[in-house]
């Protein structure tokens, strides 16, 4: 007679996790890369302009005329939107507008959309921080610098980051400041904060300076003219409102880096391995050779005449320096010029020199790339017709309100116009000449309004993933996007509030 077993006691079910698999390993959302998330949003914009009613404003002088706002019938087919979509990467690169259709696609006549030269310039920063990098030099003044300064640097955190401000209040230093991060990083990590600390140093400086621009060219420049003002008129608030901002951007940037070395583990970007490297070869570096003194002056003289290069001083009413107007095509070839002769007085060789040349564009190209997918947003609403509607639809919305009430919406219309147009100087163009002549309805002084505009646009340009300043900027920091919003939420809802303030006061004061 064969026995048989008592029953088994019953087992509790094995627990399932996210991936369905019982006992299987927990998956984690881990969030998408700059890359997708602006694949993501030109895919979504692309849709809505299927939703968006098709407008133009009549133009005249390249601005919009108020009061001309009317639909028009999109002469492109469901195919050749699609190829749009499609070639939006390309067209972010080098698309060429046409004057007669204003449609904008690879190859024709007419002006130029594409941000080539932004694109290169990366590349060729990308090869200066490389060859700079393998001379040794900058590892070894990076930790030179941090040893010397590392009982002040807090207030070598001020310093930088009111510097970087004074750049963007003055001439609109935003794409200028992807040069800067590969010095930042090392030099951050050195005095024992993270990559956040070493990006928003860069970042929120030169982005609350752009947002409280006093005499930007790019910013209050434009608007001021398209509003039929001058570029000192308001400069005064402007002035207060650049002060007041910066310091409280700076206070906030001081108190997550103090945060972060008391408790590393509050740091919103956890060490990597590549972070550990960087460390142990700031802090085993020897002191800079003779050849690598001359390396680091030649390195820091090439970022001084970029910035030279780039600042209209005869608009600032500097009369004693020239203004040289460089752009994009310029500091590319100065960049890669410094590049060459930094390999060869550092000892690279001419194969050493080469090699670190490639090798540095290379590690650079994904950032450039954020910057011609950015731009392909643009260029996608354009060739729709879609972005006349949204500022159509904007200025409608602060009609026939009272002065305070009407500055303070000013700022709020033109926030989601500044995430669609993220070019400050375009986003005046387009917005200015329609806007402006409200404020004389509604008692406020127009210098007023251009405040608003530009401290809408560059409190969107400090967030926003159709700005290649921020992907491109996070992409060269190494920090990801979800990472810079976690650190933003509350500075932004502070700034958010006294830049609200700050409009009232001026209205009032009017």
């Amino acid at each position: 007679m064969t026995l048989q077993s008592a029953p088994a006691s019953p087992q509790p079910a094995r627990a399932r996790t996210h991936s369905g698999a019982p006992g299987g390993p927990r998956r984690r959302f881990r969030f998408p890369s700059a890359l997708t998330v602006l694949i993501a949003v030109t895919v979504a914009v692309w849709a809505l302009t299927f939703v968006i009613p098709a407008g133009r404003y009549d133009t005249k002088d390249g601005s919009p005329v108020p009061g001309t706002y009317h639909a028009v019938e999109l002469t492109t087919g469901f195919w050749e939107r699609l190829k749009d979509l499609f070639v939006a990467p390309v067209n972010g690169l080098y698309g060429v507008t046409d004057a007669g259709t204003g449609l904008t696609a690879p190859g024709g006549t007419g002006s130029f959309a594409g941000a080539a030269g932004v694109f290169l310039f990366i590349l060729a920063v990308g090869a200066f921080i490389t060859v700079t990098m393998r001379t040794g030099a900058l590892t070894a003044g990076v930790a030179r610098l941090a040893q010397r300064l590392h009982h002040r640097r807090t207030l070598l955190l001020v310093v930088l980051l009111t510097v970087f401000s004074l750049g963007g209040t003055t001439y609109g230093m935003a794409e200028e400041t992807l040069g800067f991060y590969g010095l930042m990083v090392p030099l951050m990590l050195g005095l024992g904060y993270d990559r956040m600390v070493a990006a928003t140093v860069v970042m929120v400086g030169a982005g609350v300076g752009t947002l409280a621009s006093t005499v930007n060219p790019f910013a209050t420049g434009v608007a001021s003219d398209s509003a039929g003002i001058g570029t000192g008129d308001g400069i005064v608030l402007r002035l207060v409102m650049w002060a007041g901002l910066t310091a409280l951007a700076a206070a906030y940037v001081v108190r997550y880096a103090r945060r972060v070395t008391e408790d590393p583990s509050r740091s919103l970007t956890p060490v990597t391995e590549d972070d550990l490297r960087i460390k142990a070869e700031g802090s085993d570096a020897a002191k800079p050779t003779s050849r690598q003194r001359i390396v680091l002056y030649l390195f820091a003289a090439t970022f001084l005449f970029m910035i030279f290069a780039v600042v209209p001083w005869s608009d600032l009413h500097v009369t004693f320096l020239p203004t040289l107007g460089w752009y994009f095509p310029e500091l590319a070839a100065l960049f890669i010029v410094a590049a060459v002769a930094v390999g060869l007085i550092g000892g690279l060789g001419e194969k050493g020199t080469m090699n670190a040349v490639t090798a540095g564009a290379g590690d650079f190209i994904g950032a450039a790339m954020i910057v011609m997918l950015a731009r392909g947003v643009t260029v996608i609403m354009n060739n729709a017709s879609v972005t006349d509607t949204i500022l159509d639809v904007l200025q409608s919305a602060v009609a026939d309100t009272s002065s305070g009430v009407f500055v303070v919406l000013m700022f709020v219309v033109n926030l989601p116009l500044a995430f669609f147009v993220p070019s400050s100087s375009g986003h005046a163009a387009l917005a200015m000449p329609i806007l402006a002549p409200l404020a004389d309805f509604a008692g406020v002084s127009r210098a007023l309004v251009v405040t608003a505009y530009q401290s809408a646009s560059g409190w969107v340009n400090l967030i926003t993933p159709t700005s290649a300043v921020v992907m491109g900027g996070l992409a060269l920091a190494k920090v990801r996007y979800d990472q810079y919003l976690r650190f933003m939420a509350p500075l932004m809802g502070a700034l958010l509030v006294a830049v609200a303030g700050f409009l009232a006061l001026g209205a009032a004061v009017r």
